[in-house]
């Protein structure tokens, strides 16, 4: 048995939630990558958008790696005066290939980053309180994937409202098999089994 290597695990699970929101994407139209489904707006582009940003500031900035080196960062970044949850959404000209494309950057960044400092390497995240700023990178990637993963659910959760798509990746489900009847007799016994706990009221 191979001794572990508990920075391989974590940067394992990074790159499921990565492949996950990234492929959540495929073969939908911008309005649906970019459409808000949520009363709060989460889309599927604009989750991509965040955690590209997330990557890029936990495993640039706060290592003293910055990604934007030449010129300004986008008006959306955290050190701008941004409005809020610019992060959260694409505009009109911001191009998916161009969000993908910067995700896939910040993969690159974060993973030479990771690869050259140990786990317990510290670093100091700029935005976040004085006392609290002192972090290792074993917090950090911690932190991340549970961001990454979370949003990876809302991704879920999203794309399945948009056109019934389900899944963690290609050819990857854990969900029963079974066809369109079955799925909406399963959703009616749960509405009923809901009504009945409910007192039948509704």
């Amino acid at each position: 048995m191979m001794a572990p290597d508990p920075k391989a695990d974590l940067l394992r699970y990074l790159q499921d939630a990565r492949d996950a929101l990234v492929w959540k994407l495929d073969g939908l139209s911008e309005y649906d990558v970019r459409r808000p489904l949520t009363p709060t707006g989460t889309n599927l582009l604009g989750l991509v958008k965040h955690v590209a940003g997330v990557e890029l500031g936990y495993f640039g900035d706060t290592f003293g790696r910055p990604f934007f080196t030449e010129g300004p960062p986008p008006p959306w970044w955290y050190t701008e005066d941004a409005e809020p949850n610019a992060e959260m959404w694409a505009t009109a000209e911001e191009s998916r290939e161009e969000i993908v494309g910067l995700y896939r950057r910040a993969w690159k960044h974060a993973g030479e980053t990771i690869a050259a400092l140990p786990l317990d390497a510290t670093g100091h995240v700029p935005w976040w309180p004085e006392e609290r700023r002192e972090v290792t990178l074993h917090h950090l990637m911690v932190r991340v994937i549970a961001d990454s993963q979370r949003h990876a659910g809302h991704a879920d959760i999203v794309r399945e409202l948009i056109d019934g798509s389900v899944g963690y990746g290609k050819g990857k489900s854990d969900l029963p098999q079974g066809d369109r009847a079955w799925w909406e007799s399963y959703r009616s016994r749960l509405e009923r089994a809901a009504r009945e706990a409910d007192g039948g009221s509704r």
